[in-house]
């Protein structure tokens, strides 16, 4: 469906459907489990994550229609990254939505803030990053990503991280576990449960991280030898090296500047699918500048190395 973009980057109401039609299956309210599980109204947070999987449908559509665009809008932040049109308007209507439905949460996104120095609100907040992997949307690579998380009183319980270029959705919630769907050529996958790896010695793991820019403020040294120990290190960037952990596809992912706004969505899906993510300050992820994911069995081995 088109929109428009003013010169505020602002989406106009009358092209964005209340409910975008979403690509991907239901899986929200009740994910396909036994017999024997809850009716859905009993589930924790069900309604919360089918109003994330609704938001995403709405990021996908203004993302996507965007993506590829020859003239699409790219300026530099203070902070010398880019951002897009396609951000700030992905950004601006998920706020909306999120105060029409949920008029008393709070929200906090990476174009539009919401965050002081006395760190994240008490209560209910949604934080939303409206495209992660800026750079590679920007140069037509399609491993980007909307994360949306909702936080609860400091603690990360509700995540959805949906990635529309590579046709995949990754969401979690407590007590339903982690799931994951396809949806490529028209045909969509049905919902799987997806679990971290049972690797259990560092020279069999793969290893993902971004790149060494950020590495100089921690343990070089210790970044150093897990490559060298890791049976293989790759760089699958941001949002994906998380996925592909909570998946059991790598074992071990680090990342030594975030923002909350970049780790938040994925803390459910990590932990739910088994895995463990720690600040490198030894604190919650949600706070840290800094953060690590394992699998779980290799957290102690990966502690002693990244934080000694």
């Amino acid at each position: 469906m088109p929109f428009t973009v003013s010169n505020s980057c602002s989406i106009s109401p009358t092209l964005v459907p209340e409910r975008a039609p979403s690509a991907y299956a239901e899986p929200v309210s009740t994910p396909p489990a036994p017999s024997s599980s809850p009716p859905a109204q009993s589930v924790p947070y069900a309604a919360d994550l089918e109003l994330a999987t609704g938001l995403a449908d709405r990021a996908d559509a203004i993302s996507m229609a965007r993506f590829l665009a020859s003239d699409l809008r790219v300026e530099t932040k203070p902070d010398l990254t880019p951002v897009t049109e396609a951000d700030r308007a992905v950004e601006e209507e998920l706020r909306r939505a999120i105060r029409l439905a949920r008029p008393a949460d709070i929200v906090v996104g990476e174009e539009f803030g919401g965050i002081d120095d006395s760190g994240l609100p008490a209560g209910r907040v949604w934080i939303i990053d409206p495209i992660d992997g800026t750079k590679n949307y920007v140069r037509g690579v399609p491993v980007w990503a909307t994360l949306i998380a909702l936080i609860e009183d400091g603690e990360p319980v509700v995540g959805l991280v949906s990635a529309p270029a590579l046709g995949r959705r990754w969401w979690a919630a407590p007590e339903q576990g982690a799931w994951t769907q396809t949806h490529l050529r028209g045909h969509a996958a049905p919902p799987r449960q997806i679990h971290v790896s049972a690797v259990a010695d560092l020279s069999d793991a793969s290893f993902s991280y971004s790149d060494r820019v950020g590495w100089q403020h921690r343990t070089e040294t210790g970044l150093d030898d897990l490559i060298s120990i890791a049976w293989r290190t790759r760089a699958y960037s941001d949002f994906y090296s998380y996925m592909l952990l909570a998946e059991g596809a790598v074992d071990v992912a680090a990342e030594p500047e975030l923002s909350a706004w970049d780790i938040a969505a994925l803390i459910p899906i990590i932990t739910q699918a088994g895995g463990t993510v720690t600040g490198f300050d030894g604190g919650p992820a949600l706070t840290a500048d800094g953060a690590y994911a394992s699998n779980s069995l290799l957290h102690p081995a990966v502690t002693e190395l990244l934080r000694s």
